[in-house]
């Protein structure tokens, strides 16, 4: 294949790759073409200062001077000539930034010979053309039959439109092109191309009369295809034609001369590209930067207004069960179906943005007082109600919301921003499923979050935590059965910080796994001191984290305390809550099998205030079960609680499971528990926890310890968590 032009073209080749340079060298000089090469940047720079080149084959990486540089250099000295972009780089940015330099196509690496033989073809036409119709200003020189030839072989739409706005000339591309024979729009206005939205920007480009102004004008207009039903975006570029009078010099606008390419695929891709930058790819919503466009704006007009506006933070609570549970492809359909929820709570020109995992921004612009933001955030909660289905789960989900109001808790974008995100922190710490509009004192919370998590970084070093011990009771004889070692936190700083504070504070920040393992060796070696002084084996139960169990080597760990504290398996307890069953199922249930195959027995703490399921209680080795303390309250006058507590302690008879009730506070649940024929039973009627030292004189004492045995205290402090 071999363009037929009346001179020979000229082909300079940049590549820094010698073996390319080589290659397409050879396939242009097997096709009739003259080609010199160059080695990179610099040298195609000097190449084009000293020699008339018609196309140029451009690298656009390359290590000197890169090929974006070589069309700079072309454009500053206006040189007439073509490009054609050839590079390995396949992302759209690189084609788009060759094609706005006045690329004439863009080719990726590797490419198929005939793919571009036939795109320098019409890259030399096209520039033919061009340089003959300004060098003839429209009149061409060439004969009837190449002018036929250039034209209607170019790429692009060549057309000619009179004074009125109607087609006199069309080359043959508008059939392909658009599918309208050019026969059948030769006459007709350019109004039976141009989409109807377009037809005003159409006018100035198309049909606007500028007496003596030759120059060109480019646009970019959408035109319907005539069989297909699609938008074509094609970028015009128009000339006026003009004539003047022999007899007063007058200029005369005859018509208008124009090339029609078209950009329908480039459009496409710097919308795809536009779209990407600015919105989360998986719900459809504003990305963070987007948000912050949109609130910047926002804040300008509410201060030029004087008006209000509301930033919320929005926060899935538990979503990390669902992504654990089921896998993340059913937890990105529930992000989905979560953003269209929410979506369907909100006004018309509210922002909704996925800031990144659960997490949600909303600006609502306009309001007109804080009551405006809190039913908005209770419509968004009140709407999760039903649950939501996704494949054959039907899944609950709850949102915890912070509200921060300009400019009543910030003036900036970030302050505001901040502010919403401490209040949803503040919701969820009260209980999650909620609202919590902003206030000043969250910032002292907040602060004194980052102090603990701080000073508790430290605090394993200066030996500031300690294990206390709370006895657990056989119902029946009223003798301790067992003890679970309970973690406690004296800090210099901040004094006494209940489990409650610091626990999920270190799970979040993995701090948990260097806790729970002091907490392992100290009462494996408490463990040892009680067998030495003559104590009959007594279990211990220690809480696990889901963070302990996933880690390698933990079953060897174990199983290295026993050895080296000289203690039997059956005399340690590990308590597991049931979200941790959940994590990984096959891979917990082989740890936890491991665990129980060394004596070692395990506990399920908390039950029934999660995803509680007979199940899963048959599938893992689990030996007691604990029902949760909010349960016994109000036992036995609270007749909801009791049926639920004599419902768990028949089930735990018929696995033959032991069963350990905890809270008990008072002798009428502990007689209320006896009826039931519960294992045992743990909680403030027997003792509150107690430091190793002093749980061992309970533990030598030679009675059972039951209240008229015991006098106990009713402290404050209480059983209320795995931890605590």
């Amino acid at each position: 294949m071999s363009v037929a032009l009346a001179e020979q073209p000229l082909i300079l080749i940049v590549d820094d790759e010698l073996h390319l340079r080589n290659s397409l060298g050879s396939l242009l000089g097997l096709h009739g073409f003259a080609a010199i090469p160059a080695d990179g940047g610099r040298a195609a720079i000097e190449l084009l200062q000293s020699q008339q080149f018609d196309l140029v084959l451009l690298d656009l990486f390359m290590p000197d001077v890169d090929g974006h540089q070589v069309m700079d250099f072309i454009i500053e000295r206006k040189l007439d000539i073509c490009v054609i972009v050839i590079s390995g780089d396949v992302s759209i940015d690189s084609a788009i930034s060759a094609l706005r330099r006045g690329a004439y196509d863009f080719l990726r690496k590797p490419y198929e010979p005939e793919e571009l033989l036939l795109k320098m073809e019409n890259a030399l036409i096209k520039r033919r053309l061009e340089k003959e119709n300004k060098a003839m200003n429209l009149q061409l020189e060439e004969s009837e039959r190449w002018y036929r030839y250039m034209v209607n072989s170019s790429p692009d739409i060549i057309y000619t439109l009179d004074a009125n706005g109607r087609f006199t000339f069309l080359n043959d591309r508008v059939e392909p092109l658009l599918g309208y024979r050019k026969e059948s729009l030769i006459g007709q206005h350019y109004s039976a191309l141009i989409y109807l939205e377009d037809l005003e920007q159409a006018r100035y480009i198309l049909n606007e009369k500028r007496a003596g102004d030759r120059a060109s004008r480019n646009m970019e207009l959408r035109v319907r295809h005539n069989i297909e039903s699609k938008l074509l975006t094609l970028e015009f570029s128009s000339f006026g034609m003009y004539e003047e009078s022999q007899a007063d010099r007058s200029i005369r606008h005859v018509g208008t001369y124009g090339v029609a390419k078209d950009v329908t695929e480039r459009k496409r891709a710097e919308q795809t590209i536009n779209y990407q930058a600015y919105h989360d790819l998986l719900t459809g919503l504003a990305n963070r930067i987007l948000f912050k466009d949109h609130l910047d704006l926002a804040i300008a007009q509410a201060k030029r207004n004087q008006q209000m506006l509301a930033v919320m933070f929005l926060d899935m609570d538990r979503f990390k069960v669902v992504n654990d549970t089921l896998g993340h492809v059913i937890g990105d359909s529930l992000l989905k179906k979560v953003a269209s929820r929410l979506k369907g709570c909100l006004r018309e020109g509210d922002t909704l943005a996925r800031q990144g995992g659960d997490e949600f921004t909303l600006l609502l612009p306009q309001v007109d007082d804080r009551e405006d933001a809190m039913r908005t955030a209770e419509k968004m909660i009140k709407s999760f109600d039903a649950p939501i289905q996704v494949d054959e789960h039907e899944l609950y989900v709850t949102i915890s919301i912070g509200i921060a109001l300009y400019p009543l808790d910030g003036e900036s974008m970030d302050s505001l921003i901040k502010n919403a995100d401490i209040a949803m922190y503040d919701s969820k710490a009260k209980g999650r499923n909620r609202y919590q509009l902003y206030s000043s004192s969250m910032n002292v919370s907040f602060a004194e979050r980052l102090s603990i998590e701080m000073q508790m970084r430290k605090a394993i070093d200066r030996q500031e935590f300690q294990v206390f011990y709370q006895p657990q009771i056989n119902v029946s004889t009223g003798r301790i059965s067992g003890v679970e070692a309970l973690v406690r936190w004296v800090s210099p700083l901040h004094g006494g910080i209940t489990p409650l504070e610091f626990i999920p504070l270190a799970e979040e920040t993995g701090l948990i796994l260097s806790i729970g393992e002091f907490v392992l060796r100290t009462t494996c070696k408490q463990a040892m001191l009680w067998k030495r002084a003559g104590l009959p084996p007594l279990r211990i139960a220690v809480n696990i984290s889901a963070r302990q169990i996933e880690q390698d080597g933990f079953c060897d760990y174990i199983s290295q305390l026993l050895h080296e504290y000289q203690l039997d398996g059956s005399m340690l307890e590990l308590e597991i809550t049931e979200s941790t069953l959940l994590n990984d199922g096959e891979h917990i249930i082989e740890k936890l099998q491991m665990i129980a195959s060394r004596g070692i027995k395990i506990a399920l703490d908390d039950f029934g205030t999660g995803y509680s399921s007979l199940s899963y209680i048959q599938k893992f080795p689990i030996d007691t079960l604990k029902i949760d303390q909010s349960f016994m309250r109000g036992i036995p006058g609270n007749l909801s609680n009791a049926s639920i507590v004599s419902a768990v302690c028949a089930m735990a008879q018929g696995l033959k499971l032991n069963l350990i009730a905890e809270g008990v506070e008072t002798p009428g649940q502990l007689q209320f528990l006896r009826t039931l024929k519960c294992s045992e039973a743990q909680g403030f009627l027997f003792s509150k926890p107690l430091p190793g030292d002093e749980i061992t004189g309970l533990l030598l004492r030679p009675d059972p310890l039951v209240p008229d045995m015991f006098q106990y205290r009713n402290e404050s402090e209480g059983s209320a968590s795995k931890w605590n």
